[in-house]
Formats: C-alpha cells, sequence, structure tokens
C-alpha cells in the first residue's frame, strides 16, 4: 500500500494520518469549503476540496470522494468512522473501482448495518439480543401493542442506526406517536433511513463492548473489552478499559460470543460488538459497530497495540498472531464535546480561542482542533479525546482528574468541566455507575459557565484572485482572505444574538436559536398560551434534535418559523408575552 486517501475529518483523519505516515504511506486528506484550514489538512502529504459545509455536500458525497481517489492516484480508503464508514455502498464501490477498503466486506457491513438483520444473525450464532423486535415497525399501533405483551419501558430504535442517534425511550401509550416521529425522523436525517425497530428498554444496565480483530486468513481475536457506561442522550462520555468488576469466566463469555457475531458475518478488520451487561450477570448483544470506535484508545493503552496500523496491515493481507495479548494496568478516555453540561449538554458550536493540552506520563490526547479552529455546527461536535493510563484503576481516575483540570480550552462551552464531576461520583468510582446514571443522579447546573459563550461559528472570509508563481512558473489561484486582513483592518463583530436580540427588543419573552441549525418542527401556533418550559419548536444541530422552550408563561405572540426553515444562532424564532 503506497498510498491512503482518509475519508473523513477532525481528530480521527488526524489519527489515521499519523499511523500512515509512520508506516511510510503517502497520505491523502479531502476536506469541506470550511475545513479548508484544518488540522488534519496540514498533516496529510496532500489535501483536496470535496464539496460545500454540509456533510451531504462533502463528506457524504461517495461519487467526490471516489473522484478525488482516481485524480490522487490512492491506493487505499480508510473512511474512519461516521460518515461513508458504514456504508456498504460505498464499500463496495471502492473495491470496484480497484482500491483497498480499509475494514470489513460490504455484505459485514450490510448484516450489521441493518440492527434487526444483525439481530438475527447473533441470534443464529447462539448470541442473545434484548427482546424486542425483528421486523421494523411503521406506526403507534404496532407498539403499543407490543407493549401490552411485554410492558414498558421500551426503546424505539433507528434500524440503520447507531451511538444513540434515532432513539427514544417511551414509559407509556401516550408518548409512543411522538417518540416514534422524533426518532425516526432524527433517523433520516443523520442515516438516510427512518426504519425503527423496538427493544425493551433495560433500566440499568452497563454497556460493555468487545473490540475484535479478524484477518483475511480466519483468524479472530478479542482484544479486551471497555466500559462505556457514562452516557447521556444515550451517546458517550467517559470509556474505560478494562470494565471493573467483569470474572474472568464473565469476560470470557463476552469474548467468545462476540467472536462468534463476527464469524457469523464474515468479519473481516477491526470491529466492535456491544452488549449490556445486567446486575445478574446476564448480557445481551446490541449492536456490532463495523468500523473503528471514537474509543478505540484505551484499548491501545491497555494492550500496546496500534489497532489502525493493524487495520491497514489486515487490509494489505497479513496473518496477525495476536494470541496471547495481555492487558496491563487500566485506561480512561473523556471525549470532549463543544456541548454546555449546564444547558442538558446543548451543543455550543464556535470558535476556540485557547487551547493548551494536558500532558505527562501516561497521558494521550486525540485532537482535531487547536486555538482558532472553530467546531462546525454542521458536524459531530467532538472536538478532543483526553485519554489517560495508570497501573491501576483508582490511579487513573487521578490522573484523570489532574489532566482535565490541565486541559484549556477557551471560547465554547465544552465537557470537560462535566468530567470534572463524572470522575469523582463515587457511584463512578465503585464501578457501580450504569447507562443512565448521569442523567438520573447529577446535576449539571450552574456547571461550565466558565468555559465562557460561544463566538461566531465562521469568521467572515473573501474569495479573491491571485496571482502565485511557484518554481518560475505562473499560475492563476483562488485564496480565502479573513476579512479585514487585505485592508490591515480586523474585521468588529458582534456576536450575532446580541445584535438580534437588540433589534427585536429584548422584553425576556425572546425565543432565540441557541446555534445555527434547521427547523424540523414547529409545536405551537400564534395565539396559543404556553408554560415556561413548554417545547416551541425542534432544531436540528450537529446531528441531534434540540427542544427550544418558552423561556416564560404567556401568549406567543409571534411565531416567525416554519419547519424546514434554516435559522442562525440568535435569531429570533418567536416572541411569548404574559
Amino acid at each position: 500500500m503506497e498510498s491512503l486517501l482518509v475519508a473523513n475529518r477532525g481528530e480521527i483523519a488526524v489519527r489515521i494520518i499519523r499511523t500512515a505516515r509512520e508506516m511510510g504511506i503517502r497520505t491523502i486528506a479531502v476536506y469541506s469549503e470550511i475545513d479548508r484550514g484544518s488540522r488534519h489538512t496540514a498533516l496529510a502529504d496532500e489535501s483536496w476540496n470535496i464539496g460545500g459545509a454540509s456533510a451531504a455536500d462533502s463528506y457524504l458525497n461517495a461519487e467526490r470522494v471516489l473522484q478525488v481517489a482516481a485524480e490522487a492516484s490512492a491506493a487505499a480508503i480508510h473512511p474512519g468512522y461516521g460518515f461513508l464508514s458504514e456504508n456498504a455502498d460505498f464499500a463496495r464501490a471502492a473495491v470496484e473501482a480497484g482500491l483497498i477498503w480499509v475494514g470489513p466486506p460490504p455484505a459485514a457491513i450490510e448484516t450489521m448495518g441493518d440492527k434487526i438483520s444483525s439481530r438475527i444473525a447473533a441470534a443464529a450464532a447462539g448470541v442473545a439480543g434484548v427482546p424486542g423486535t425483528d421486523q421494523p415497525v411503521t406506526d403507534a399501533e404496532e407498539v403499543i401493542s407490543f407493549a401490552a405483551e411485554h410492558g414498558y419501558p421500551l426503546a424505539l430504535k433507528a434500524s440503520y442506526g447507531g451511538g444513540g442517534k434515532g432513539m427514544r425511550v417511551v414509559q407509556a401509550d401516550d408518548e409512543v406517536a411522538a417518540a416514534l416521529e422524533a426518532a425516526s425522523r432524527e433517523a433520516q436525517a443523520y442515516f438516510g433511513r427512518p426504519e425503527m425497530y423496538i427493544e425493551r428498554y433495560l433500566e440499568r444496565p452497563r454497556h460493555i463492548e468487545a473490540q475484535v480483530m479478524f484477518d483475511t486468513h480466519r483468524n479472530g481475536f478479542f482484544l479486551g473489552e471497555r466500559d462505556c457506561s457514562s452516557q447521556r442522550r444515550n451517546q458517550k462520555l467517559i470509556e474505560e478499559a478494562p470494565a471493573t468488576g467483569l470474572s474472568d469466566d464473565l469476560r470470557g463469555a463476552i469474548g467468545e460470543a462476540a467472536l462468534a457475531v463476527g464469524e457469523a458475518c464474515g468479519y473481516v478488520g477491526a470491529g466492535t460488538v456491544e452488549f449490556l451487561l445486567e446486575p445478574d450477570g446476564d448480557f445481551y448483544f446490541l449492536e456490532m459497530n463495523t468500523r473503528l470506535q471514537v474509543e478505540h484508545p484505551v484499548t491501545e493503552m491497555v494492550t500496546g497495540l496500534d489497532l489502525v496500523r493493524l487495520q491497514l496491515e489486515v487490509a494489505m493481507g497479513a496473518e496477525l498472531e495476536l494470541w496471547d495479548v495481555a492487558v496491563n494496568g487500566h485506561a480512561i478516555e473523556m471525549r470532549v464535546n463543544a456541548e454546555d453540561p449546564s444547558l442538558d449538554f446543548q451543543p455550543s458550536p464556535g470558535r476556540i480561542t485557547q487551547y493548551r493540552e494536558p500532558g505527562g506520563v501516561g497521558v494521550r490526547v486525540d485532537s482535531g482542533v487547536e486555538a482558532g479552529s472553530t467546531v462546525s455546527p454542521y458536524y459531530d461536535n467532538l472536538a478532543a479525546k483526553l485519554v489517560v493510563w495508570a497501573p491501576t484503576r483508582d490511579f487513573a481516575i487521578a490522573k484523570a482528574l489532574r489532566a482535565v483540570a490541565d486541559f484549556e480550552i477557551g471560547g465554547i462551552p465544552t465537557t470537560l468541566s462535566a468530567h470534572s464531576v463524572l470522575l469523582d461520583h463515587e457511584l463512578f468510582r465503585r464501578g457501580e455507575h450504569y447507562t443512565k446514571f448521569v442523567e438520573d443522579l447529577i446535576d449539571f447546573s450552574g456547571i461550565g459557565a466558565d468555559d465562557g459563550p460561544a463566538l461566531p461559528e465562521d469568521e467572515a472570509t473573501t474569495l479573491r484572485q491571485a496571482t502565485v508563481e511557484v518554481g518560475g512558473r505562473r499560475y492563476d489561484v483562488k485564496m480565502w482572505f479573513p476579512e479585514g486582513q487585505l485592508t490591515g483592518t480586523a474585521p468588529r463583530r458582534r456576536p450575532p444574538h446580541l445584535e438580534r436580540a437588540k433589534a427585536s427588543g429584548d422584553d425576556g419573552g425572546l425565543v432565540t436559536a441557541p446555534m445555527q441549525g434547521t427547523i424540523v418542527k414547529v409545536t405551537v401556533k400564534a395565539g396559543d398560551q404556553v408554560k415556561s418550559g413548554d417545547t416551541i419548536c425542534i432544531l436540528e444541530a450537529m446531528k441531534m434534535e434540540n427542544e427550544i422552550k418558552s423561556p416564560a408563561d404567556g401568549d406567543v405572540i409571534d411565531l416567525r418559523v416554519q419547519a424546514g426553515d434554516s435559522v442562525g444562532a440568535g435569531e429570533v424564532l418567536a416572541v411569548v408575552r404574559g
């Protein structure tokens, strides 16, 4: 493999590029218009523009990615995670184009990418899933009928989803219709498919996942498990390896089950099989992620393996010998997301004004940002991953708390402030946390205020034509300049929400957009009476749905949006007056 195109962005693109360079492989980055100055583009040997700001116009544009692969003479494609990584059609197209696909066979992606077919495949391999349906549900009555037999609570989940996206938990019949509509809409927006299925919702499970690696010589290896039970919005905040409190027999059973699932679908490469573990020791198959996981660094820290290198070696046909991999010490990963914990982890896109990573023995940071970087509302809001290793779990927690305190990010709220609370929580310290403990037990009110308000998500730029000489040859090029740079005067701009609030008359009843996004649903009409906390509309941003609520009791005297509208940060959506 002489050259590798990384079909991704952010920290995972940086991560893959670094290993490829160590292996002497020429790296090719792709980027959208707003990512033109991103870290991954600077690290790669060459970088190619693939389209506009939205993911659909760039990172999800399979045709353009393959076009660049051909023009750049790429030998292989690594999809990272998200975007096209679990798209079987893209994998198949890459192979048909003569490229080495760094991932599992398209057929395995298809089997495990559909959560219903994956449940069927796992059951055929003798691995039981959470009780649920094996066919998509199409209306609320089907859910209510299932509940009559199995009881509440139930989880409505995207058939082609993962990572907590397109999922809602319902507790009663009257919640079903709205939850099914919202989950299906989010699944369509995030995965391009709206199909849903039902599972019995387990109320206090742990989320345990197994890292597996298969080569092309039919060898399969279990590389240990991770605990991912610290979550919010059904998405992970903290992951650790190994999972605390597991007996050798239980750990072995989880590993055997994971390998059986992989073998059942003809898996090749790195994959993660996820389970829900009940307090009594029973565990159920949840899903298989047919890609590298966000939390793969904790496995690397305790095994000493480079999983990206192994992926590339497998793609080149190497036979692996990982029969005696030992797990040493304990590792913890903290996802540093651009979110405000004090506002129910509301996304907080904007420009990072200050950035300083922690260091020291056993501290690792995987990041795609730096001072001056912008966390865009168009993509996932993961800014960095802070990973620590120590000989024991208690030492790892102490190191994690120190590293969190040393990590400085200014300009936007982040989850760093939440990690300082979570790591020190007695339930987490005892290893007794479960998937809902963050939402059940922890109040983040007031947390994160010191991170400061988000700045405008994108400084104004101007496209200019210029003539340059390289090696004596004349080239006419287009270049982007920050406004004011050409005249020597930096623009003075007030945050949009301040300008718009002033223009609209800030009487305390304004309902404003907390970030740039798209209105996907409006739940009131002009003239309706609402109470403080009632939902006015639902805003989709950073691939998450956010309920925009009334700030006061009163009448909706002005409603300025409808479903489908694109809005900017601070834009007035409605006015409520008592």
